[in-house]
């Protein structure tokens, strides 16, 4: 379930603005999973626990004025998202262009063949951090361009360039993804069939 998809109770949302704490742990309870799964989507594996408690500090200390304009779960995913773009423009993360665990606990959505969604996992590895911020918000989170320069500092054109960029970059992995696939597994059906024909 996405973040957009939740919502509390109106009853149970007004303590957690008041601060109950028991109505603030029914508040994480609520968003904590798909939070953490986003928040993977997006940022290295060990920054993603630190980044989890930072976005619900974050929203605990913003719920009191939460106005209710956006629908909750629209609301802290935007807490989530902005906690994640703040990581990523660090001086300290700007450093590290290769983030290898990414996509380590990627798992298949629903209706996607795995082979496929470890395909993407992969290629996506092969996208600067910015870009794979820009794809996942854009093609997953549904986020429009405007949204997404709001989210980032960034303008509408730069999120429209970065996603065309990285929609050219996936193409180009996911076609070499294949071909060494159907090209390791010529070489293994090759090797079945001389074993095969051996005496």
């Amino acid at each position: 379930m996405k973040l957009t998809e939740i919502d509390l109770d109106p009853e149970l949302l007004a303590r957690a603005r008041a601060g109950e704490r028991a109505a603030l742990g029914a508040f994480y309870a609520a968003f904590a999973k798909p939070a953490y799964t986003l928040i993977r989507r997006i940022v290295p594996g060990p920054a993603a626990d630190d980044l989890l408690q930072d976005a619900f500090i974050d929203a605990f200390r913003g719920l009191p004025g939460f106005a209710g304009t956006a629908p909750l779960g629209a609301w802290f995913r935007s807490v989530v998202v902005r906690r994640c773009f703040m990581h990523l423009r660090s001086p300290w993360q700007r450093s590290r262009e290769l983030i290898g665990d990414l996509i380590d606990g990627l798992q298949a959505d629903a209706g996607s063949p795995p082979g496929l969604t470890l395909d993407l996992g992969r290629a996506l590895e092969g996208l600067t951090s910015l870009a794979r911020l820009v794809v996942w918000l854009h093609d997953v989170e549904g986020y429009t361009h405007e949204e997404i320069a709001l989210s980032t500092g960034k303008t509408a054109s730069f999120s429209k360039s970065q996603l065309a960029r990285a929609h050219r970059r996936l193409r180009i992995l996911l076609s070499a993804e294949a071909r060494d696939t159907g090209a390791t597994a010529a070489c293994a059906l090759g090797a079945d069939c001389a074993r095969s024909s051996s005496p």
